[in-house]
């Protein structure tokens, strides 16, 4: 944790200086009490329905479990439940309820901890628990997601490889725990910070499915083209397609045969590198690497779904090449992912590559050209422990090509997304670690709510954001 606050959006400041002042006790001292955790919640467990009855799944309760638990806004997962999978088998939370990881080999990392924004089930490596007693609920998230490090030292190892931390222990816990109105303030602030973070994210993800949509749309599916070659209107299409007739007239109105199979007349297949260079990793010193963040970060294939690096080098590498925001990162082992990095600026390691546009092409275009290829190598690829891609398999890239103009209409229209989708990665990041240096500071008591209008200064700049997909010329 950084010893200093970074910026946060002045606005939020003003509200926790009005919500204080109507409490009448900003930065009000003492009042703070040493209590059991035990002593001030609720706790109940989950469970699994029978996975192979089809009765219990694909309902519409949320089936949290520990893929489920990346944000502290718990309100979706990629399982769900029936009211009969719920009955026979998990349980309900309530919305507010805080549910903790207690089991599982993502203990050994972290100690995810989430609160319900909604009912959800979850499942038995899961608690849920529900504040009572002068306890508020999104402080006692607060203080389970700001006391991580304690939390993980007293992880305990199961003997098949995961993690355990074990209830008795964790309800032994002590809080120091702030009169009620001051518990409220404290989350008041974090929780805005979380509300952000979370609000950043189902933009980027909006924006990220509306531009996959149009690219699919344009340039896999070719219903444009299609759409004239049935004979459909001019105005039926572009009022269907949410196109401009300008738009419409870039497409041609036939398919051809080619490499990869039917393509609009006009367009060509070609090499990937028609479109991209790919620039692959350095071989740094693994002797070098730190976690004190000394020297500069460097990415690893652990570090792309996070974005943030796990160590640090002082190494310079002569054929070293720094990722920058926005660039297209893509792991070469385990699992083939496309990555559109939001992440600081750092140092890119072996096994870790690059696909950099050429003139022309937009990262939004390169990217989703790649994915589906990306996909067909993992799926195809073999191996006795984990599967690797390599140059000769990138070699063999094809992908389609279209007509400049069109190319050009696409670029302009549409990479604005994903320039928005990485300002709001990164305006994430920046309030993590603003949250994270305030989070256990605030729950301490080593700062006190009065301090945090002090302590912070500076914006960030909101992203300006269409969320429309229709176009004009």
């Amino acid at each position: 944790m950084s010893g200093s606050v970074k910026p946060v959006t002045r606005q939020y400041i003003g509200e926790y200086e009005n919500i204080a002042a109507q409490d009448g006790c900003l930065g009000t001292a003492g009042g703070w009490q040493k209590l059991a955790l035990g002593d001030l919640t609720e706790w109940s467990s989950g469970g699994t329905p029978p996975k192979s009855n089809p009765e219990f799944w694909g309902g519409d309760i949320p089936w949290i479990s520990a893929s489920s638990m990346k944000t502290g806004r718990l309100s979706e997962s990629d399982r769900t439940l029936t009211p009969e999978g719920l009955k026979r088998g998990s349980r309900l939370a309530r919305k507010g309820d805080v549910l903790l990881l207690v089991r599982g080999s993502e203990l050994h990392k972290r100690i995810p901890v989430g609160i319900a924004v909604r009912d959800v089930s979850f499942n038995q490596d899961v608690k849920a628990l529900r504040a009572k007693n002068g306890l508020d609920k999104d402080f006692l998230y607060c203080w389970l997601a700001g006391n991580e490090t304690m939390l993980l030292s007293k992880v305990e190892n199961t003997g098949i490889g995961a993690g355990k931390l074990d209830t008795n222990i964790l309800k032994n816990l002590s809080i120091l725990l702030p009169p009620l109105p001051e518990q409220r303030r404290i989350a008041h602030i974090l929780g805005t910070l979380d509300d952000k973070i979370e609000n950043n994210r189902k933009t980027a993800k909006t924006l990220e499915a509306m531009a996959q949509a149009i690219f699919k749309s344009w340039f896999v599916d070719f219903d444009p083209v299609r759409a004239k070659m049935a004979g459909e209107s001019r105005e039926s299409i572009c009022k269907r397609l949410k196109l401009t007739p300008e738009i419409l007239d870039l497409f041609p109105d036939r398919l051809v045969d080619s490499e990869l199979g039917e393509i609009p007349e006009g367009w060509r297949v070609d090499s990937i590198y028609q479109i991209a260079d790919v620039i692959y990793g350095a071989p740094f010193n693994s002797s070098e690497f730190n976690a004190r963040q000394v020297g500069e970060p460097l990415i690893r294939i652990r570090d792309l779904t996070t974005e943030v690096p796990g160590v640090w080098t002082t190494e310079t590498h002569p054929k070293g090449y720094k990722v920058k925001r926005g660039d297209i990162v893509v792991g070469m082992d385990g699992e083939f992912r496309a990555h559109l990095w939001g992440g600081a600026e750092a140092w890119l390691n072996q096994r870790v590559c690059i696909f950099a546009p050429k003139k022309s092409f937009s990262s939004l275009f390169v990217r989703n050209s790649i994915v589906n290829l990306l996909a067909h190598v993992e799926a195809t690829e073999t191996a006795t422990t984990v599967i690797h891609i390599g140059k000769n398999d990138i070699d063999l890239f094809f992908v389609m090509i279209p007509e400049n103009n069109l190319l050009h209409t696409f670029n302009k229209f549409y990479q604005p997304f994903y320039d928005a989708i990485v300002r709001s990665k990164w305006e994430t990041h920046k309030l993590g670690d603003t949250r994270d240096t305030l989070l256990p500071k605030l729950i301490s008591g080593e700062i006190r709510v009065s301090d945090v209008a002090s302590i912070i200064g500076g914006s960030i700049r909101e992203p300006h954001i269409d969320g429309s997909s229709k176009v004009t010329a």
